[in-house]
């Protein structure tokens, strides 16, 4: 179904269309109303922009009543960013509330030194923390 006008195209009828535009070098179109077809790929890109403010709004609400996973969750985003300090800020604070993972993710950290000093004091007592707390 077209996006466009709604309407069922079969595939022949794509085909001819696809074909027309290939030999007349022309935008690709709908095949029945001849509107152009969205950017898929800025469509998404744009879905994805939008689904991502609405969860980090709600890891905020999440964030201010002391969720240790929305802490834990906020750190991996923060680190997948770049923002080491960020997630250092909110790993560190998972880590307080008891969340084996944000341990566990912090000794790693401090193991490799990726961003951060290795330290291997931080990284036994996280690792430590970790097991304690049931992480595997």
């Amino acid at each position: 179904m077209m996006s466009c006008c709604c309407k069922q195209i079969c595939n022949g009828c794509e085909y001819a269309n696809r074909m027309r535009e290939f030999e007349g070098k022309l935008k690709h179109t709908c095949p029945f109303c001849r509107h152009p077809l969205p950017n898929l790929e800025e469509e998404i890109r744009k879905n994805y922009i939008i689904i991502q403010e609405e969860a980090d709004k709600n890891y905020m609400k999440r964030i201010e009543a002391n969720d240790p996973v929305a802490f834990f969750e906020m750190g991996l985003r923060r680190r997948d960013e770049g923002d080491i300090e960020g997630f250092l800020k909110y790993m560190t604070k998972a880590a307080e509330l008891g969340d084996a993972g944000a341990h566990y993710v912090l000794s790693v950290m401090y193991h490799e030194g990726k961003g951060i000093e290795k330290d291997e004091k931080k990284e036994m007592h996280h690792l430590e923390e970790a097991a304690i707390a049931g992480n595997p």
